[in-house]
Formats: C-alpha cells, structure tokens, sequence
C-alpha cells in the first residue's frame, strides 16, 4: 500500500473511532461527549458560572448556553443567579446528573490525552506539528475546533434523545 493510502486509512480509522465513540455514548447515556465533557466540568467544580465552564471546556459562551439549556430539560443540571452579581449565572449538577455522570464511559479524549502524555516530549511535538500541517492541506485550520474529540456540531443532541429537535 502506498504512502498516500497509509495517510488516508489511518485518518479514516480516526474518523471511525469518534464516530463509534459518540454513537456508544449516545446509546448508554443518551448524551453527547461534549455534553458530559460539562457534566464532569460541573463534577470537579460544582457551582461554577456559564463563563467559568466556557473556559474550563474550551467551548464558546453560546454552545455551553445551548448544552445547559437541553441539559436542564432534562434534569441534569440546575441554574441559580448568583446573590453578589445577578448577571451572573451559576450551574451545578443535580442528583441525577451526578448519577449520569458517574456511569457514563471514559471520554475518548480522555484516554487519548492519557496514551499522549506517556509519549517523550519530541513525539508529542512530531505529532502536533503533523496533525497541523493535515489540517492545513484540508483547509480546516481556520475551522472552529474545541478539544473535543466528537463528531458533529458541539451543542446537537445524539439520535433518539428525548428533547432532540
């Protein structure tokens, strides 16, 4: 098999994987992987504020709004306005989102960043310097990206959810 071939198989097993992925969580949890990306956010720092959580996930303001609206619907998380700054808003984890949160698999990244981080210092570099260059010769290095290894938009719902539009 050819170079090219190599290159190509490899990014579609990458592909694969995700898409297997965010199908598996969707089918246990319901959810998507950014959406427990949140919950787990929330687990670590309860009553954090929406800014705080688009920071902690490197998701934008708006996809993190949209995610807390459905996540609401259903219960998952709970909204209070804080008592210093009313313009502030807080989200914290309800008993059932806490439960959710404790069955729901291992993000993928997860066990990504923890095969990456095992790697020598140059290796990680080599790798960086390659997936850039991948993104570059797509075109998709001015696309908006989180590090959220998921397919589709951040902030849809998984097939067959209950509150999918």
């Amino acid at each position: 098999m050819e170079t090219i071939e190599q290159v190509l198989v490899a990014l579609r097993r990458i592909i694969r994987a995700t898409d297997i992925h965010s199908s598996h969580l969707a089918k246990t949890t319901g959810m998507t992987a950014p959406q427990i990306l949140l919950l787990r956010a929330l687990r670590e720092r309860p009553d954090t504020s929406v800014s705080g959580l688009s920071e902690q996930i490197s998701l934008s303001h708006a996809t993190v709004t949209t995610m807390i609206n459905r996540l609401e619907k259903r219960g998952l998380v709970a909204r209070k306005k804080s008592t210093r700054d009313k313009r502030v808003v807080h989200v914290s984890l309800t008993s059932a989102g806490a439960t959710l949160v404790e069955k729901a698999p291992v993000p993928l990244q997860n066990r990504f960043t923890d095969q990456f981080q095992k790697l020598d210092g140059w290796e990680q570099s080599m790798i960086l310097a390659s997936l850039q260059r991948i993104a570059s010769m797509m075109d998709a290095q001015q696309l908006d990206a989180s590090p959220v290894l998921d397919i589709g938009e951040l902030d849809r719902q998984p097939p067959g959810s209950p509150d999918e539009e």
